[in-house]
C-alpha cells in the first residue's frame, strides 16, 4: 500500500477487516452505511423510539443515543423492546463518556457501543504534564485495567465497539507527549485497540473526528498508515467531522473532510453532524455514498490515470503548493473566487449582487460584500457599464480583443487555442481538461512558466479528482509553478447534491495544498433545475430568496472557509445535539449566528453539554456551553470566563465577552 491508499489515482476501496454489528457487515467492501444520533432524552423511551423511526424511514442503518451514566444505559433495553416490537430491527449504538459502568451495562444490551479514548479512562483536566516513560507505562496499564472488562462483555455478548477519538478530547497524557496533533489522535485510539487485540477481541470500528477537516483527515490518512504498519491490516473506519453546524454550511464542510477521504477509497460508515433534527442528516449521507455506488457524472475516459511513483507533498501536515504570481493569482495570496455568469442571459449592475457587489443608483457607487468573487466569467461583448473598482472579468479572446479595457478584461483560452493566438494579455486564462485530451503535455510544456498563464485545471473523466491531482503531481515533477484554478461543474439535481460534489472534488484538492482559485459551473440542465428549485424556495434555509448564482457563490467561499484557505465570514463549531444537550440547541445556534455573523475570522463554538465542551471545541476562540438546565457557562478558548448564566441572558453576555476581548463590531 503507498502511503495511506492504492486509490490516489483510481479510484478502489480501501480494504478492511469484516465487523458484524447485530447482522449488519461493515468493512470488507460492504456498502458504506449511513448512520446518525437521536437528540431525545434517553429517558424518554417513547421520544426516543419514535425519533428513532424517523431516522430509520429516512435510510439510516445504524441509530446512536446517548448513555451518559448507568440509569440511560439501562432504559437502552426498553428502547430496543419498543422498536422491535414495531418491528424496527436496525441496530443500536450507545454512545459513551466517561462513564465505563455503563459502558458495561449498554454492551449487554445493544449491538455496538461507542467509547472515546479521551475521556473514557482520563479525566482531562487541561493541565500539561511531563511524563517519564515509566510513569507514561504506568498510565496505560490503568487503562487496560479499566478497559479490558468492557472488552471481555463485547466478546461475550457479540458486541461491536467503536474506539472514537475527538480531536478535542485528548488526554493530558497524550497531550503531553503527542500535542494537540492529528498523530496525538492516532496514539489514543491505538492504545485501546492494542489492548483489545491482546484480548484477541477484533469486532472493532475506529474513527478521527474532528471539527477542522483538515486535522480530520490527516488524522484518519496516519491512522490506516500506523495500523497498516504495526497490525498488517486496517479496521473499519467511521468518518465525520465533529459539530459542522447546520445549513450550507455545515454541509460544506462535512463533504470536505469525508467527500475528500472518501473519493480515495477511505471509510465504511459515515455519520454527518449537523446541527438540525436527526433524520435531515441521513439524505446529505446518502448523498456523499452514492457517488462511489453509482457510475460519475462525469463523460470522458474511464482508463486509468498514469500510477503516482510517490507524491511530492505530504498527505499528513498541510503545505501549499509553490506557485508564482500573476496579477491577484497564486503566490502567498488567498485563493480567487471566478463567478461563472455565463448561463445569464444579460449581465446588469443588479445581476453582481449576486457575487457580492451591490449598486446604489442614487449614489453612483458600489458596495462589496466580504464575500464579493475577483472575478466573474462570461462570454458576452463588454459590458455597458462602469465596473466595481475590484472587480475582473474572464471572457472569450475575440470578446476581449474588442475591449480597451485591458486592466479589467482578461481572456481565456484553451492550450491550442493560446499556443496559436495572435495577442494575448499580461493575463491569461488557460484551461486544461486533465488526462482527457490527446496533447496535454506537448501544449502544456510549450506554455510551462510563462509569466502570464494562470492554469484552469478540470476534468471531464468519471474520476475528475483524482485526474486533477494527478495533473498536479505531473506540474510538481515538471516544474511548472503556474497558479492553478480548480473548475468543476455539477451535474447534480438538488442543492445538496450540488454542494457535495463542489465540496469534495475541490475540497480534497484544497486540503492538499493545491488550488490558486475556485471557478464552480453546472451543466445547463442542472442550471435549469436549480433554478426552478431556487426560485421555488426549496425549504432549504440557505435557497430561500436566492439565485443560482449567489447560492454557487456563497459554495465557494463556503468550501474556502472549511478547507481554511481563505476566510471571508463568522465561523460556527456548533454540535449536532443529542441527549445530553441541556438547552434548544438549534434555536440557540439562531439567535447567535443573527447577532454575530458580521465578525469575520471569529470562531465561536455552541456545544450542548460539558461532553462536547470545552473539549471538542479545541479550535474555537469563544465558547457558549450548557453546564445545567438552563445554565451556560461561557468560554475564552479553554477557559472558563464565566459559570452557570441563565440562558435568558447568556447570548448577551456571550456579545460583552466578545466585547470585552475586542472581537466586536458593530454590524454596518
Amino acid at each position: 500500500m503507498q502511503l495511506y491508499t492504492e486509490s490516489l489515482t483510481n479510484y478502489k476501496r480501501l480494504k478492511t477487516k469484516e465487523v458484524n454489528i447485530g447482522g449488519l457487515l461493515l468493512g470488507n467492501y460492504h456498502p458504506i452505511r449511513v448512520q446518525t444520533m437521536t437528540t431525545t432524552d434517553t429517558m424518554d423511551t417513547k421520544g426516543t423510539v419514535e425519533q428513532s423511526i424517523k431516522c430509520i424511514e429516512a435510510g439510516a442503518e445504524l441509530v446512536r443515543i446517548t448513555a451518559p451514566s448507568k440509569k440511560e444505559a439501562e432504559n437502552l433495553q426498553n428502547i430496543k423492546d419498543a422498536l422491535h416490537r414495531r418491528g424496527y430491527k436496525v441496530p443500536l449504538v450507545a454512545d459513551i463518556h466517561f462513564t465505563p459502568n455503563a459502558a458495561e451495562i449498554a454492551a449487554r444490551i445493544v449491538e455496538k457501543v461507542r467509547v472515546n479514548p479521551g475521556n473514557y479512562v482520563d479525566k482531562k483536566k487541561f493541565e500539561q504534564i511531563d511524563y517519564t516513560d515509566a510513569e507514561y507505562a504506568e498510565e496505560i496499564e490503568r487503562i487496560a485495567e479499566r478497559f479490558t472488562p468492557l472488552v471481555s462483555i463485547c466478546k461475550t455478548y457479540g458486541t461491536a465497539m467503536r474506539i472514537g477519538t475527538n480531536h478535542g478530547s485528548l488526554s493530558d497524557r497524550i497531550m503531553s507527549r503527542y500535542g494537540d496533533t492529528p498523530m496525538g489522535m492516532v496514539e489514543s485510539a491505538m492504545e485501546f485497540l492494542r489492548i483489545a487485540r491482546a484480548e484477541a477481541y477484533h469486532n472493532i470500528v475506529l474513527s478521527m473526528k474532528a471539527s477542522n477537516p483538515q486535522v480530520m483527515v490527516q488524522a484518519y490518512r496516519l491512522l490506516i498508515q500506523t495500523m497498516d504498519a504495526e497490525f498488517g491490516e486496517i479496521y473499519p473506519l467511521h468518518l465525520g467531522v465533529t459539530e459542522a453546524g447546520d445549513g450550507e454550511d455545515g454541509r460544506i464542510k462535512s463533504a470536505v473532510g469525508i467527500g475528500t477521504l472518501l473519493e480515495d477509497g477511505i471509510g465504511d460508515t459515515i455519520r454527518v453532524s449537523l446541527t438540525e433534527d436527526p433524520e435531515l442528516e441521513i439524505p446529505v449521507c446518502r448523498d456523499l455514498v452514492k457517488r462511489y455506488t453509482t457510475p460519475s457524472a462525469g463523460t470522458g475516459k474511464a482508463a486509468p490515470l498514469p500510477a503516482i511513483a510517490a507524491l511530492p507533498y505530504s498527505p499528513f501536515q498541510y503545505q501549499r503548493r509553490s506557485s508564482m504570481a500573476i496579477a491577484n493569482v497564486g503566490g502567498k495570496q488567498v485563493p480567487v473566487v471566478i463567478a461563472d455568469l455565463s448561463k445569464l442571459p444579460a449581465i446588469t449592475p443588479q445581476s453582481l449582487a449576486a457575487v457580492g457587489y451591490t449598486y446604489n443608483a442614487d449614489t453612483d457607487k458600489w458596495a462589496i460584500g466580504d464575500m464579493a468573487a475577483d472575478y466573474i466569467f462570461t462570454n458576452k461583448p463588454v459590458l455597458n457599464f462602469e465596473l466595481p473598482g475590484t472587480l475582473r472579468v474572464i471572457t472569450a479572446p475575440h470578446h476581449w480583443q474588442a475591449t480597451n479595457n485591458t486592466t479589467s478584461y482578461f481572456p481565456i483560452f484553451n492550450m491550442a487555442a493560446y499556443a496559436a493566438a495572435p495577442a494575448k494579455s499580461t493575463l491569461n486564462f488557460v484551461m486544461v481538461d486533465c488526462f482527457n485530451q490527446d496533447d496535454d503535455f506537448t501544449h502544456l510544456d510549450a506554455i510551462a512558466n510563462d509569466p502570464t498563464v494562470v492554469l484552469c485545471l478540470s476534468s471531464t473523466r468519471k474520476n475528475a479528482m483524482q485526474a486533477v491531482r494527478r495533473m498536479l503531481v505531473e506540474l510538481d515533477s515538471r516544474k511548472i509553478t503556474n497558479p492553478v484554478v480548480l473548475v468543476t461543474d455539477s451535474h447534480g439535481h438538488s442543492a445538496d447534491e450540488h454542494l457535495i460534489h463542489y465540496a469534495t472534488e475541490t475540497g480534497a484538492l484544497l486540503l492538499d495544498g493545491f488550488g490558486d482559485g475556485l471557478c464552480l459551473g453546472m451543466h445547463p440542465d442542472s442550471y435549469a433545475a436549480q433554478n426552478a428549485q431556487t426560485s421555488n424556495a426549496s425549504g432549504r434555509n440557505y435557497l430561500n430568496n436566492t439565485t443560482t448564482e449567489a447560492f454557487v457563490n456563497a459554495t465557494a467561499f463556503g468550501i474556502l472557509q472549511a478547507t481554511r484557505t481563505r476566510i471571508s465570514k463568522t465561523e460556527y463549531i456548533s454540535c449536532p445535539s443529542c441527549g445530553r444537550t441541556l438547552f434548544d440547541l438549534q434555536e440557540t445556534t439562531n439567535k447567535i449566528r443573527q447577532r454575530t455573523n458580521h465578525l469575520k475570522g471569529v470562531k465561536i463554538a455552541i456545544m450542548g453539554c460539558i461532553v462536547n465542551g470545552p473539549g471538542e471545541m479545541a479550535d474555537a476562540d469563544f465558547g457558549y456551553v450548557g453546564s445545567g438546565v438552563g445554565k451556560i457557562t461561557l468560554y475564552k478558548g479553554k477557559d472558563i470566563v464565566k459559570r452557570n448564566i441563565d440562558s435568558e441572558i447568556a447570548v448577551d453576555e456571550l456579545i460583552n465577552l466578545l466585547k470585552d476581548n475586542a472581537a466586536w463590531i458593530e454590524p454596518s
